[in-house]
């Protein structure tokens, strides 16, 4: 039996998940979703009209799976890596099997010739789930503060 969702695990969660992207463990990413899931990355304006199309757009762990493939051997992009900064998740729904939060976040993107900048500040829409003993995620919407968006959105946020 699973335990509760606790904001200790919530936080656990979000630490790892943060950690695989920002030390280019993104084959353990797919990792951290459900088998059917949701991982959307959009703007705040398109959140707010309810479009439902994203910048990057799985709506299962396959897809995901395909995507850190790609990422790998197909797509070509200049070398760069994420540091990602949380605030504290506000759990504003636990049905005790599935908890829905909000997370701000931060990601500053470096180069692969050192330079850094402010590359997303936004929210975290997730909905985590017990499976087994651990947590994962059935949905995590990535709402943008900008409409403008970097073509250059290779890694996962």
């Amino acid at each position: 039996m699973a335990g509760a969702i606790t904001l200790e695990r919530i936080l656990a969660l979000q630490a790892a998940y943060i950690r695989c992207i920002d030390s280019n463990g993104l084959e353990a990413w797919p990792g951290f979703f459900l088998e059917q899931c949701l991982y959307k990355v959009t703007t705040a304006e398109n959140q707010k009209n309810d479009f439902e199309a994203g910048i990057i757009f799985a709506d299962s762990k396959d897809m995901l799976i395909d995507r850190v493939q790609a990422l790998r051997q197909a797509n070509i992009y200049e070398k760069q890596s994420y540091r990602h900064i949380l605030g504290l998740p506000n759990v504003v729904n636990n049905g005790g099997a599935e908890a829905e939060t909000e997370t701000p976040f931060l990601v500053v993107r470096i180069m692969h010739d050192g330079q850094t900048d402010i590359f997303a500040t936004g929210v975290y829409l997730d909905t985590v789930r017990n499976a087994g003993n651990d947590l994962k995620f059935a949905r995590r919407i990535v709402v943008c503060d900008s409409s403008r968006v970097d073509t250059l959105m290779a890694l996962p946020l």
